[in-house]
């Protein structure tokens, strides 16, 4: 496993002082015991698994379905290595209220630590990238609010983030493991969990590589050329779209322009091409990204999506005349698929994995038993976890 993604209820309040200062020291034991089992770089991989993830948070004691689980326990965990992160050779850094400040306190541990530039560059470029792959290229309605980035000594991270849709009362949380990852913009995510399945603009998916290609070439080589094809979409003022149906033959809407805007307005029908009601561009300002862009002269899609200012309406726009001046159709196959950490007791999506279920239990006794809480605590610990598991 790699990455994943869990969707949530969408909570609002805060969590007691009691119940968060008693979560830092179970999550104390719980990470200084597999470290020491393990060694830091599997502290990443189990948090990278979004159903380990959520078994720890409920073990250390938090609402099992509340979107609040994600900020607490990653909160809980940064305050437990406080101090430690050294020793540990684990470092958690950024949060809810501070997920911007994350390439600064990576930089300042890269700093102290006495890395060298690449190593400390290559982590504040996975945080960076990571937040905008899940807000720009997998647009699924959920605005990232709260990111987490965590790494060892030997370079390895992980990404823990969240975002949330009002209109779904829903947080989504993803996750990242820079095993594997050889592509920010390629199918970087597996084990995807989520009961909320939708039809999000993927670019991610292998299906968008052309997609993306174009999209990449147009700002390259042809800026004036894409400029042209996207306002000439909108040419006809409250006109029907070309060439743009639905499978039945329905009329999908219209596009009009207004003072500087192209106003797009599609009719509520089913179907998989830009799942969007409405869609207002801003001409001036995407002329302007678009040309910055291409002075920078990015040789690839990825370089693409690092630069300044290229976030979700302008992916959206280079995406839709890539799909419809040049036919090459992105994915709207919502990457959320369900995981399993161990497997399924009906062998679904393969069966239990006993050893590595085992192991997992007995690193996280072992955490409770090493933590510094009284013998009440620890029972209780121990009976969440009971909640979580199941015998076989």
């Amino acid at each position: 496993m790699r990455t994943g993604v869990a969707t949530v209820p969408l909570d609002y309040g805060r969590c007691p002082r009691w119940l968060f200062e008693r979560m830092t020291r179970l999550g104390r034991g719980i990470t200084v015991a597999i470290v020491e089992e393990f060694g830091p770089e599997e502290m990443l991989k189990r948090l990278s698994d979004p159903v380990w993830f959520q078994s720890l948070g409920c073990v250390m004691g938090f609402d099992w379905n509340s979107s609040g689980l994600t900020v607490t326990t990653m909160g809980a965990l940064k305050e437990a290595v406080r101090g430690l992160e050294p020793e540990l050779g684990f470092y958690v850094c950024g949060g809810k209220r501070v997920s911007r400040n994350t390439p600064e306190e990576t930089q300042k541990w890269g700093e102290k630590m006495g890395w060298d530039e690449i190593k400390t560059a290559n982590l504040v470029n996975a945080s960076k990238m990571a937040a905008k792959v899940d807000s720009s290229l997998v647009q699924d309605g959920f605005s990232i609010y709260a990111h987490n980035l965590l790494f060892t000594n030997s370079g390895k991270w992980a990404v823990v983030q969240q975002g949330m849709n009002i209109d779904a009362q829903k947080a989504r949380r993803y996750h990242w493991l820079s095993d594997g990852v050889t592509d920010f913009c390629e199918e970087p995510h597996s084990g995807i969990a989520s009961d909320l399945r939708l039809k999000p603009l993927n670019l991610t998916a292998k299906d968008s590589h052309e997609n993306k290609e174009i999209s990449a070439g147009l700002v390259k080589e042809e800026p004036a050329a894409f400029l042209k094809n996207f306002q000439s979409l909108a040419k006809a003022n409250a006109k029907e779209m070309p060439r743009v149906s639905s499978p039945a033959g329905s009329s999908l809407g219209a596009q009009g322009r207004l003072p500087g805007f192209t106003d797009m307005e599609l009719n509520n029908v089913e179907f998989h091409w830009h799942p969007v009601v409405s869609e207002k561009f801003d001409l001036k300002r995407l002329k302007k990204t678009v040309e910055k862009a291409h002075f920078l002269e990015p040789k690839r899609f990825t370089d693409l999506l690092a630069g300044e200012g290229i976030g979700p309406k302008t992916i959206r726009a280079l995406s839709l005349v890539a799909e419809l001046v040049y036919g090459a159709k992105p994915s709207y196959e919502d990457p959320a698929r369900y995981t399993f950490a161990v497997g399924g007791k009906d062998g679904t999506p393969f069966p239990v994995d006993r050893a590595t279920y085992d192991r997992t239990l007995a690193a996280i006794e072992k955490g409770i038993a090493r933590s510094k809480m009284n013998q009440r605590e620890i029972d209780k610990a121990k009976e969440r976890l009971e909640t979580v598991t199941y015998p076989f």
